[in-house]
């Protein structure tokens, strides 16, 4: 299942769909995004169809400027069958070849009122958080002065009641025994919680109790980065020697 589709965008951004509405579910699978500028100017060879298309007002301004025939072959050739979606920036009237090859196509045509660099810096922060590679472990996501603290072990080894004295003692909860794992680039790390158990903890003895409902908002966070690796079974082992 895709992780990401052309609605997802146009929800998270307010996007305007003029166009190729039956595109809507198409998936989008990189984080990059193109300006096809060289592209308007009728060089395909490396046409990146896979990627969310640009058109900016450079783009715009260059292809205004094309005679009927290129405009027309220009936006066909644009919408291929598996591009994800053309976003028109800043707001600017969206050209009518456009809208037929795009309805022709089923690419998703839609616009809007930002900057063409703001959007994209949103725009790919906001794909590579949501494509980035993901995983689940077991165990408890802390932060302590800052840091984001994951304590592994073996169920039973008191991972949780860990996590509650260090709430006690002004810390904060992440996730309790299933971390969700997120590498937004090469060096990070960012853990999370379910939504189904997000801000709840497990105590031997005592049940499940919220956090944030006992503690405060300030004693629980959505996310945080993970800086150290503690299993908890070495470390007492270790204490104990």
């Amino acid at each position: 299942m895709a992780k990401v589709r052309t609605k997802d965008i146009v929800e998270a951004f307010g996007l305007e769909l003029i166009s190729g509405e039956e595109g809507i579910n198409r998936p989008i699978v990189t984080s990059d995004l193109s300006r096809p500028g060289l592209e308007i100017a009728g060089f395909f060879d490396y046409y990146p169809a896979d990627r969310v298309q640009l058109l900016g007002m450079t783009e715009m301004s260059f292809f205004n400027r094309l005679n009927e025939p290129d405009r027309v072959q220009r936006m066909e050739e644009l919408c291929r069958d598996f591009t994800p979606g053309i976003i028109i920036t800043r707001g600017q009237e969206v050209p009518i070849e456009l809208i037929e090859a795009s309805e022709r196509e089923s690419v998703p045509v839609m616009r809007s009122n930002m900057k063409t660099t703001r959007l994209y810096s949103r725009l790919t922060n906001f794909l590579e958080s949501r494509l980035a590679p993901t995983t689940a472990v077991h165990g408890v996501l802390v932060d302590i002065y800052g840091l984001g603290v994951l304590i592994t072990g073996k169920s039973g080894v008191g991972k949780s009641e860990t996590a509650l004295e260090l709430v006690k003692r002004g810390h904060r909860l992440v996730a309790d025994d299933c971390v969700e794992i997120r590498q937004e680039d090469q060096d990070t790390l960012v853990g999370n919680a379910p939504d189904l158990i997000e801000h709840l903890l497990e105590i031997r003895g005592l049940g499940i109790i919220n956090v944030m409902t006992l503690f405060g908002a300030g004693a629980v966070r959505s996310n945080k980065k993970i800086s150290i690796v503690i299993n908890l079974e070495l470390w007492e082992k270790k204490q104990a020697v």
